[in-house]
């Protein structure tokens, strides 16, 4: 049976409805004097290679210390539009419950996430989602460029084995960064990946949303493999 969950954030627990992108802007225009015309692929990818990917896009080569300088505009930008965010942005629909039900029935609650950790923390604060998580055996975007890779720091950090392990995400690359370590997958249709892509992409289980928390609770436990 597992004991730790490895959450996803964006799209699996709470949605920024357009704010997050003009966040990343402000903080791309900070960092590199350009403003930002068009964003790299976002959905299952960490926040370097976005800004990698990004900064390419306007014909703009960086580094890690130009990737520093971006996540703490971002960090800072998040900061100071932490009410925006809140009012325009959403915690998904089950979120809460989800995170309480699985709190009630014993098992430690983490963050496998793209976005880097100050960031992290802040979306999760803002929509009252932060209290279960254990932040310190989590992974983050400036811990590596691959989710395969964060999943591999979370587990070290928590000193836990695949076995112990599942993952909640909402895109087939959260599926694929769990499995190349071995987790097992809750995978949700609750963001731009439908529930048939989520299944050829071998999620062991896919829900619709989040609001069956008992159904879910069995399905962290390992007691029931089917998808919703």
């Amino acid at each position: 049976m597992a004991w730790l969950v490895l959450w996803d954030i964006d799209h699996t627990l709470i949605d920024t409805r357009g704010v997050g992108r003009e966040l990343s802007a402000s903080a791309f225009e900070r960092t590199t004097g350009r403003a930002m015309r068009e964003q790299a692929k976002i959905d299952g990818i960490t926040e370097p290679v976005i800004f990698r990917e990004t900064a390419k896009l306007h014909g703009l080569s960086t580094n890690r210390t130009d990737f520093e300088r971006f996540a703490e505009a971002l960090a800072d930008e998040h900061v100071k539009r932490a009410e925006d965010l809140q009012v325009r942005g959403l915690a998904l629909p089950g979120a809460a419950a989800a995170l309480h039900a699985l709190d009630a029935a014993g098992f430690q609650q983490t963050v496998v996430s793209g976005n880097i950790k100050a960031v992290a923390e802040l979306k999760l604060r803002v929509f009252d989602l932060d209290r279960h998580i254990r932040w310190e055996l989590g992974a983050y975007g400036e811990d590596d460029d691959t989710r395969a890779e964060l999943v591999r720091l979370s587990l070290q950090r928590a000193g836990a084995t695949a076995a112990d392990s599942v993952l909640i995400g909402d895109t087939p690359a959260d599926v694929e960064g769990a499995h190349a370590n071995g987790v097992r997958v809750i995978a949700v249709a609750s963001g731009r990946s439908n529930e048939s892509t989520l299944q050829a992409e071998g999620a062991e289980a896919v829900l619709s949303d989040l609001r069956d928390t008992e159904v879910l609770v069995k399905l962290v436990r390992g007691d029931d493999r089917q998808s919703k």
